[in-house]
């Protein structure tokens, strides 16, 4: 019954097909381009791109290149050259946005019909659709957050776990799935990759991953790594299933190709059942996803797994000035020449004119780095700059409060990005209500964009907007946002009417594509990732944010840097770099720049050169005690052979697996029985009073008081407040005090 649906692929559900008559009432409107034409709008390597629709091919695309442009060009020439039909091309994103715009784009080249969407939208549809043929009835319910369910299967276990480490369990039962593991393999690949399960060790972790899944099953619902995980099941015991599944799709592109991860390669294999119809678009030194199970392996792999397979390196950069481009080539030029990134990685060529220097400037605080921001933004949005050219990049999303609040008073409007969906904005919702209404009645006597401003007067849309900021302002700006996509509509096909937008609307719903709202934009690196500005601000490049305090190892230093150049690409015309020498105001200055700035000094200043304190330590005690700052990022050694220790485990204990134990052993069996004894006690398992590699590590030390064991790796401040009186008693040769 599947297979014989696939002589009509409109007729096909998964594959998209009922979309496509709404692309087609707008794309006809105007005669599409022919393919010489297509070819004609590319620059030399866009171009070699385009021309070669069929075969494998592999696409290194450096920042502001132009691969998305490269890669719907090349579909559009595949289809107006008659290389293959649209609707046997299906392309593949990470993002809805990125997804919603690769449509868009293929929609102005003349094609209709081309599938773009993200690896999960692809694969959802694909289940729903076979679930009746390989399962029977409807396909379960897809959980909305892990968090109840996670928290379920905690409780379960006796787990006491606050709402971040809930939430960073959540990340981390996602990071087993995607990376193929089960309950018995989680252990040891975590130990591999050193992971460090929060609250808990690997075999704690890898009880609950047993756990999660039974409460799923009991609940009759999915995740949405099951999605993938559920489709890769039935292609790969349907034969029947896969065998349509392939005949849909005969072409595929893969765009952020250095993200994929261990679940998402293997669908792809599935929907390619060997062939080698492929195109793959990705920059290494843009991966900064690993903790996810990204890895930008299959990318730089690609050539050996298809044979015969070309590779395209776009270089020229058209998004940033040519003092943008050095500085973000210093900075690839700065990175280990082993990495993996930097094996792939390409040298911009800048193609605009000359722009303003990079600049780096040292704040006091926090408070007066978000007020530095905040001022200078205001008097570029005085002197008549839009507040949606200016972004603000940090490294965490809680850095995002002090500027919410500096930008705020000083009057500027701001959109957090990852805060409240605009399709979920209550003044958008009734907005597309009354357009829906309004449809009905179109009497077409005026232009799509005026009839839209209309409409929308309805729910208090006026044309100039508000002197007031704040929510006020944010309303208008998410109406303003509906008339400007109907502006743009009707410049792009003239003639379109409402029906039109309200199916524009609806794919856009379905794919969280929002339209440009007007704000300054508030975002962290990860999020702003794809996206560009006029006017970026990187604030907060100090050591312990940049790199972050957690990163611990080459390659997790390594992604850090990475991370910054994606910052730093983010900027077309401006790009200043801010830092505070301290948290908050009168407190002591123990922040130092970012020691990733340190190359870059050539273009920034000696202000970028990050002094190690006296003795070369970064973090250690010394002179006046203990540093305050945040912990820096650091490599740390076997004390027995020197070795490199990878490791969450071992850096705890202080020794590779290889060398003996240094601890006082009769010691550890104190501490031991002490943990099994109050683990009955407290009804909880024993790795959650503390596991066995920070129980090896007391042992080791023997601290004499509070600040010899809060030095310890794994004992945090509430561990301490819970157990610290009781360790040190029993290192002391004490019992500890009687509980009750």
């Amino acid at each position: 019954m599947a297979a014989s649906c696939a002589s009509d692929p409109t007729r096909l559900p998964w594959a998209g097909g009922e979309l496509s008559a709404a692309s087609e009432s707008i794309a006809d409107v105007t005669a599409p381009p022919s393919a010489d034409d297509v070819l004609d709008a590319l620059d030399p390597e866009q171009r070699e791109v385009a021309a070669t629709p069929t075969g494998p091919l592999c696409v290194l695309a450096g920042a502001g290149t132009g691969k998305t442009r490269a890669i719907t060009h090349r579909i559009a020439y595949g289809v107006h050259s008659g290389a293959y039909q649209p609707m046997r091309v299906l392309a593949v994103t990470f993002t809805a946005r990125a997804a919603g715009e690769m449509r868009v784009r293929l929609r102005e080249l003349g094609v209709a019909g081309v599938q773009a969407r993200t690896f999960h939208a692809a694969a959802l549809r694909q289940l729903h659709y076979f679930w009746p043929h390989a399962i029977g009835g409807a396909a379960p319910e897809i959980l909305p957050h892990k968090a109840p369910v996670v928290a379920e299967a905690a409780s379960r276990l006796r787990l006491r776990l606050d709402r971040t480490e809930l939430r960073d369990v959540a990340a981390e039962v996602e990071w087993a799935k995607v990376s193929l593991l089960t309950p018995e393999s989680y252990a040891a690949a975590a130990r591999r990759e050193g992971r460090e399960p929060p609250g808990m060790d690997e075999s704690g972790m890898a009880r609950l991953l047993e756990v999660y899944e039974e409460v799923k099953g009991e609940r009759a619902v999915i995740d949405f790594e099951d999605v993938l995980l559920l489709t890769v099941g039935i292609l790969e015991e349907r034969d029947d299933i896969a065998a349509t599944v392939r005949q849909q799709y005969r072409h595929f592109v893969v765009d952020e190709y250095q993200d994929v991860n261990a679940l998402q390669q293997r669908l792809l294999e599935l929907w390619l059942g060997g062939r080698h119809e492929v195109c793959v678009v990705g920059d290494p030194m843009q991966t900064i996803y690993s903790f996810t199970g990204a890895s930008p392996q299959h990318l730089l792999g690609f050539s050996a797994a298809h044979p015969g397979a070309r590779t395209v390196r776009l270089v020229r950069n058209y998004r940033s000035t040519p003092e943008v481009v050095r500085l973000a080539n210093t900075l690839v030029a700065s990175m280990p020449s082993g990495s993996t990134a930097r094996r792939g990685a390409v040298e911009l060529v800048a193609q605009r004119s000359a722009g303003p220097d990079p600049t780096l400037t040292a704040l006091d605080d926090d408070p007066a780095e978000a007020a530095w921001v905040a001022a200078r933004i205001r008097s570029q949005l005085d002197a008549g700059r839009p507040a949606s050219d200016v972004a603000i990049l940090l490294r965490t999303n809680g850095q995002s409060e002090g500027f919410e609040s500096a930008l705020a008073d000083a009057g500027v409007p701001y959109l957090v990005r990852g805060g409240e969906r605009f399709f979920a904005r209550r003044e958008v919702r009734d907005a597309i209500v009354l357009l829906r209404g309004a449809a009905r009645t179109d009497d077409e006597s005026k232009s799509l964009p005026d009839t839209v401003a209309d409409v929308l007067q309805g729910v208090g849309y006026q044309e100039e907007p508000p002197a007031a900021s704040g929510a006020v302002r944010a309303r208008w700006e998410s109406l303003r946002a509906l008339v400007t996509l109907a502006e743009r509509l009707a410049a792009t096909s003239p003639g379109v009417r409402l029906p039109e937008l309200i199916r524009e609307l609806d794919e856009r719903a379905a794919a969280q594509h929002a339209p440009s709202v007007e704000g300054v934009t508030l975002a962290s690196l990860h999020a702003a990732k794809g996206l560009e500005w006029p006017v970026v601000h990187l604030a907060g490049c100090s050591d312990g944010l940049m790199p972050i305090v957690m990163a611990e190892g080459p390659d997790e230093i390594e992604e850090e840097r990475r991370l910054l150049y994606v910052g730093m690409t983010r900027a077309r015309d401006e790009l200043h770099l801010s830092w505070a020498r301290a948290r908050t105001p009168g407190a002591r200055p123990t922040r130092r720049v970012s020691r990733f700035l340190d190359p870059l000094a050539v273009v920034l200043g000696e202000g970028a050169r990050s002094t190690p304190k006296a003795g070369g330590a970064r973090g250690g005690a010394g002179g006046g005690g203990a540093r305050r700052g945040p912990r820096s990022a650091r490599v740390r050694h076997c004390k027995g052979c020197g070795t490199e220790l990878t490791t969450a485990p071992q850096r705890a204990a202080g020794r590779c697996p290889a060398c003996p134990p240094t601890y006082d052993e009769k010691l550890y069996e104190r501490l031991v029985t002490w943990r099994r004894e109050l683990s009955a006690e407290q009804s909880v398992p024993a790795f959650v009073v503390f596991t066995d590699a920070t129980l090896e590590a007391i042992a080791d030390a023997e601290p004499k008081d509070v600040a010899a064991l809060r030095a310890i790796s794994g004992v945090g401040a509430r561990k301490l407040e819970l157990y610290g009186e009781d360790v040190l008693a029993i290192v002391a040769g004490d019992e500890p005090a009687a509980r009750g």
